[in-house]
């Protein structure tokens, strides 16, 4: 496999920083989600389209009939995941929302063992179980078994599924395709399949606040040309466990970001989730046979 200039887990930590901001951003929007997501996307296309127009459109002829397929389908998937997550965060907390979202190693360990026949190391399934463990209890006391706060807890369990989804459909186009015709078509895809959902729900395209119009340029800038492009790059050098792991991340930095704009509070519970899903994340990065063998080597 062609080996990267950079090491891969740098862009990715870059990443998870990025979309820590989306729900900041989706909260203090005042349209609805499907509107959030069309134009999230729209900009995302716009802003991308000189850079690939000059020099990547050849590329779209080598494209195989699995290449357009797989595309296609992680676009649609990526629409429907902002969908419903951006929907759930008006019945649940940031924390909650956050935390339910990036429950991805649940289903990419299931999905890249069948798919790719990747093996599930023990240290892979300790790592993620504690990483898990520390994002359920980050927002423990936000957690309801009724109401409004349920709802919104599926809708971000659902929004999960379909995001690993799309990391796992990437996973393999990426082996084959540069990662900003990928990108584009992807995003091209999600861009037209937010648009008809749109125009079936019937929400209105304008006008909108200039401070509205703000969020989505920034949700287009920096969670998605920033973070999710950077994933994308990833993933043709890791597996879409790793990102998985170290998206597990974001409901930290999203708690954080809430408490200093909305004043969403930290409880204990959640400091000391973040400190676990902090140890389960870097028990998965770190090689615990090199630090061994150095210190038994310099002892």
């Amino acid at each position: 496999m062609e080996q990267p200039k950079i090491h891969p887990y740098i862009p990715i930590v870059i990443g998870v920083i990025s979309v820590s901001m989306s729900a900041i951003f989706v909260k203090l929007a005042s349209a609805e989600a499907g509107i959030i997501a069309f134009y999230r996307m729209l900009f995302s296309v716009l802003i991308m389209a000189p850079w690939f127009l000059r020099g990547y459109t050849k590329e779209l002829t080598t494209l195989k009939r699995r290449d357009w397929l797989f595309s296609s389908v992680a676009g649609i998937f990526l629409a429907f995941h902002f969908i419903l997550w951006f929907e759930s965060l008006n019945y649940t907390s940031v924390a909650s929302s956050t935390v339910l979202v990036t429950l991805q190693p649940l289903f990419a360990f299931v999905g890249t063992y069948f798919f790719f026949k990747e093996k599930i190391t023990v240290k892979t399934i300790v790592a993620g179980s504690i990483a898990i463990i520390g994002s359920i209890l980050i927002s423990w006391g936000d957690f309801k078994v009724s109401g409004t706060a349920l709802y919104g807890d599926v809708l971000a369990l659902v929004a999960c599924a379909l995001a690993t989804a799309y990391f796992l459909l990437g996973q393999d186009v990426r082996k084959r395709l540069s990662l900003v015709t990928y990108t584009m078509v992807v995003y091209v895809v999600s861009t037209i399949t937010l648009f008809i959902y749109v125009m079936v729900k019937g929400e209105s395209f304008g006008p909108y606040s200039s401070m509205d119009w703000l969020w989505f340029i920034l949700l287009a800038l920096i969670p998605n040309l920033l973070g999710h492009t950077l994933f994308n790059w990833s993933i043709k050098y890791v597996s879409t466990n790793v990102v998985s792991i170290a998206i597990l991340f974001e409901p930290v930095g999203a708690a954080l970001l809430a408490l200093v704009i909305f004043k969403e509070y930290l409880i204990m519970t959640q400091i000391i989730g973040g400190l676990i899903v902090l140890a389960g994340i870097l028990l998965f990065v770190i090689d615990i046979k090199k630090i061994f063998n150095f210190f038994k080597k310099n002892a």
